[in-house]
């Protein structure tokens, strides 16, 4: 009977409308890159090209670009010290291309002026990793053991409840600050789109109307995770409560 308990709850209700929020934000980016991948630049900038110039305009000439395989699969390496661009921005011509490439170049930028926000991101990252690693396992490994012992073994089973609650909200935290850094990030790119004066105005609209859909995909991911930890301190009440 146990075993029904911990993974067939009414609290998995509580997760609902950060996954209906979650799958709204997937059709949107996919939509809105879309309709942007059909504007072609008037002047036909590439991603790679657009990446590159941004970078080269902040004096970070040593940041290279390379391309990558699968879809949106683009990010910022910084250890590597690469912008690696999926196939379908790199050599792409599209106003939607050159708003995903911003950005990533808009990250490179971040880690040469020290933005603090990813700094301290890039800083709990190892611990986060490690709390994502065995903060389900200890949680649930605490429920089972509520339900077999009593009394003095109970206390061991809290305590591994709790320090897997306390691991999961690093990766809560980590939601959390990236928010900042992914705003900012499209904040810069669409700025230096606009200096530079190369896009039209829906040409602008488009890049940014990408930016924008993918921006709800983070939103989504701090909802998601914020649910799921709530989720976690109800099932610990509950658990206390029944003692």
């Amino acid at each position: 009977m146990f075993f029904y308990y911990p993974f067939f709850d009414w609290t998995y209700i509580i997760l609902l409308p950060a996954l209906i929020f979650a799958f709204f934000a997937q059709i949107r980016v996919k939509s809105a890159f879309e309709a942007g991948n059909r504007i072609k630049t008037s002047h036909g900038i590439t991603g790679a090209k657009a990446a590159r110039k941004i970078l080269d305009d902040n004096g970070l000439y040593d940041i290279s670009i390379e391309r990558v395989g699968g879809h949106l699969t683009d990010h910022f390496d910084p250890k590597e010290g690469v912008i690696r661009l999926s196939e379908s921005v790199y050599d792409s011509t599209s106003a939607a291309a050159v708003g995903v490439a911003a950005h990533e170049a808009g990250h490179a930028v971040q880690y040469a002026t020290d933005y603090f926000p990813i700094r301290l991101r890039a800083a709990i990252i190892p611990i986060t990793r490690f709390g994502s690693a065995l903060a389900m396992p200890l949680f649930l490994i605490g429920i089972l053991l509520s339900y077999v012992y009593f009394q003095a073994p109970s206390q061991i089973a809290e305590i591994l409840m709790v320090s897997g609650i306390a691991l999961y909200s690093f990766s809560t935290l980590f939601q959390l600050i990236t928010l900042p850094v992914e705003f900012n990030a499209s904040r810069r790119a669409l700025a230096i789109l606009e200096d530079w004066g190369t896009l039209t105005e829906g040409e602008q609209r488009a890049a940014k109307s990408v930016l924008s859909a993918a921006a709800l995909t983070y939103v989504a991911a701090l909802a998601t995770s914020l649910l799921s930890l709530l989720r976690l301190v109800l099932i610990f009440s509950g658990r206390r409560g029944r003692d």
